[in-house]
């Protein structure tokens, strides 16, 4: 059956600039690295932090987190590496695919801790402000499996099912659910998610990214049910639906219980970031205020004979001026109070005449 309407897979997912070969997979993961980085730098400095922090533990996380991705995925498909006929080196060949998130988040987290550490910062903090950055990254970073035709679903005939092409690692070609998209999109809910419950509810201490764990379960869960490529089962259910559930009760766990210890969000999350930014401002207020003395300066050095004479021109009058006026001031003040005197001897020499003429009569 010819399907009218299919999401198309790439002829090829690398091209060769020269000797250097450029691939999907790994320009998909760098975009979702920038993406979360220049979103989580934005919600760090809206919390109190600096500028550029987060990029500077994403030095430790990032290498960390591919480590940690890798791993896991080897250790899970060990059989894909360290079986017959297979090529140990292989493990090695990331760009090939094959980054499971569980190990990614795990090991990313402790290069986090580290950087954070180096900083004085708290984890959880830092946590929160990438959380939804963490998530749109996922979401590019699904792009990649579509251009290496991996991670899909079940067949189907839907309008939108994927065409997967090649034949290459067991895959039959055919018309399949495009799981990487389901789950491309499921991030993207999740990562505006977490941003209108921080925002909702100011989540804190860690509470937002349990949030983005939890909520990515969730999807992770149905997402992986409906996969056909290979994958160890427990009691029927797949080995990732597994760690899904157990990761999101852990994740809801902590937010009950973070929520009782710790509610709130915290008041500083990096120390000393509010007194840098009142130096810089002391000091840009200092280089503003001085800018007028340089000009006039300037313009008395361009004008040293007028404006310096002009000055003192004024500045003279105004002296001999004040002078005269304040001389003027203290003569009236003296012949005030030699009036006064005068008045108070009259008033004294008419009272005694009085007192003598009374006298008298009585006599």
């Amino acid at each position: 059956m010819e399907e009218i309407a299919y999401i198309p897979s790439p002829s090829r997912g690398v091209i060769h600039l020269g000797p250097i070969p450029l691939r999907g997979y790994a320009f998909c993961i760098i975009i979702g690295v920038f993406v979360a980085v220049w979103l989580g730098n934005r919600r760090w400095i809206a919390r109190g932090g600096r500028s550029g922090t987060v990029a500077d533990i994403a030095v430790w996380a990032v290498p960390f987190g591919l480590v940690g991705g890798r791993l896991y995925h080897v250790i899970t498909d060990y059989e894909l590496y360290f079986s017959e006929g297979r090529d140990w080196v292989d493990a090695f060949k990331v760009w090939q695919g094959g980054l499971g998130i569980w190990g990614a988040i795990a090991l990313g987290a402790v290069g986090a801790w580290i950087g954070c550490r180096r900083r004085g910062i708290p984890l959880p903090a830092y946590a929160d402000a990438i959380a939804p950055g963490i998530a749109f990254a996922q979401a590019i970073g699904r792009w990649g499996n579509w251009f290496n035709q991996e991670l899909y679903g079940r067949e189907t005939h839907v309008p939108w099912a994927l065409h997967i092409t090649s034949s290459e690692g067991g895959r039959v070609p055919g018309y399949y659910h495009p799981t990487f998209l389901y789950e491309s999109l499921w991030c993207v809910g999740v990562g505006f998610l977490v941003i209108w419950a921080d925002r909702r509810f100011k989540l804190g201490h860690g509470r937002a990214f349990a949030l983005y764990v939890a909520a990515y379960c969730v999807g992770r869960g149905w997402i992986e049910y409906m996969r056909v490529d290979d994958a160890h089962h427990i009691l029927g259910l797949r080995l990732n639906d597994w760690t899904a559930l157990i990761v999101f009760l852990l994740a809801v766990l902590y937010m009950v219980l973070s929520a009782k210890k710790r509610p709130g969000r915290e008041a500083v999350v990096e120390p000393g970031a509010s007194d840098g930014e009142t130096e810089a401002g002391a000091s840009d207020g200092d280089a503003g205020a001085g800018e007028p003395t340089d000009t006039v300066k300037a313009d008395d050095t361009d004008d040293t004979g007028e404006a310096g004479g002009a000055v003192g021109a004024e500045e003279a009058p105004e002296t001999e001026s004040a002078k005269v006026e304040a001389e003027a001031d203290e003569e009236a003040k003296g012949e005030a109070g030699d009036g006064a005197g005068d008045a108070a001897e009259a008033d004294a020499g008419g009272g005694a005449k009085d007192e003598a003429g009374a006298a008298a009569k009585k006599s």
